[in-house]
């Protein structure tokens, strides 16, 4: 059954985010633009639900081969976000939670019995996965695709080590991604809101602690592999913090939603940043397999790319508004 799993998430996902969005729930949870917002239609935000269920079902048929301190945590975060996009939580309830699911990853993980110190930048690592996703969740089909990317090399590099089993449950995730993918690539029909965007920002950060713990990949392969969201949304964070604007604030200065504001659409944005997704996966899977060593050539390379975007972006920036 388990090598169904990637296959049931996949159908799952897409046919219950169809039956949502054909429901009165589609009707009723939306997205309603604001002046953050890249959307200017109201949009259902109940796409998480579908891929949520997707990705369930899929770990379901290999129930045995799931670790409690990855599938609690993340359906429970799933619970709260889902109670959020329907009522609206306050930022200390949200906040609350991710911390306690990242609290349940490093007990459960044994980490903090390991490794004390690393057990305290897990955590801070686990919260921040959780929200950077929900913060670069604002495109069409940008946090999907980046699921169904990332997920995948994590199921590729785990192939390799001939952990068949830690391949299927990444491939539930990424399958299911894509199931929801046909309704929210551009023009968009759903969003997948908070209900799915914050379990996939905490599961790539959980998956990668596991694969690390059982010696599939070094600490920063999942780093490398999940780096454009971690590069766009920390340095937007940081160049916030030093203006001194609120961080929890919405806002529309991450570099993605500057592309999709100077012209190039939600299309060209997604297919842009894909492109960066499976460059910078297919990378971290090469390196990976060439030794054991630290890559620090393969990285210093990825710091100057990354680099050379976000100038190239800012300047551009610069003169998109000085000539609006």
């Amino acid at each position: 059954m388990t090598h169904y799993a990637p296959m049931v998430a996949a159908l799952v996902s897409g046919l219950l985010t169809l039956v949502l969005l054909l429901s009165k729930a589609g009707k009723e949870v939306q997205d309603i633009p604001n002046e953050r917002s890249l959307h200017e239609t109201p949009v259902p935000r109940i796409g998480g639900v579908g891929m949520m269920a997707g990705i369930l079902t899929g770990w379901a048929l290999m129930f045995k081969l799931l670790t409690w301190w990855i599938a609690l945590p993340a359906v429970v975060l799933f619970l709260v976000s889902l109670l959020d996009d329907v009522k609206g939580l306050s930022v200390g309830k949200r906040l609350s939670a991710h911390v306690a699911a990242a609290l349940i990853l490093v007990f459960g993980s044994g980490m903090l019995e390991q490794y004390p110190f690393l057990a305290v930048a897990m955590l801070l690592a686990a919260v921040w996965m959780t929200n950077l996703f929900n913060f670069m969740d604002g495109s069409d089909g940008l946090a999907g695709g980046m699921a169904l990317i990332g997920f995948t090399m994590y199921g590729a590099a785990s192939l390799m080590h001939e952990d068949e089993n830690q391949a299927m449950i990444n491939f539930a995730v990424s399958s299911a991604a894509l199931g929801f993918l046909f309704q929210n690539f551009y023009p968009d029909k759903v969003f997948m809101g908070d209900a799915g965007s914050i379990p996939l920002g905490f599961l790539a950060a959980a998956m990668g602690l596991w694969g690390w713990q059982h010696d599939t990949w070094p600490a920063w392969f999942p780093v490398l592999v999940f780096s454009p969201f971690i590069v766009d949304a920390t340095a937007t964070l940081a160049k916030r913090s030093v203006r001194g604007a609120r961080v929890t604030e919405a806002h529309r200065e991450h570099y993605y939603q500057r592309m999709v504001q100077m012209g190039w659409g939600h299309r060209n944005v997604a297919f842009a940043e894909y492109a960066l997704m499976l460059a910078a996966g297919a990378s971290a899977v090469w390196a990976e397999r060439q030794s054991a060593g630290f890559p620090w050539g393969l990285l210093l390379a990825w710091a100057c790319i990354y680099a050379a975007i976000m100038l190239t972006l800012d300047y551009r920036w610069r003169a998109f508004q000085r000539g609006a």
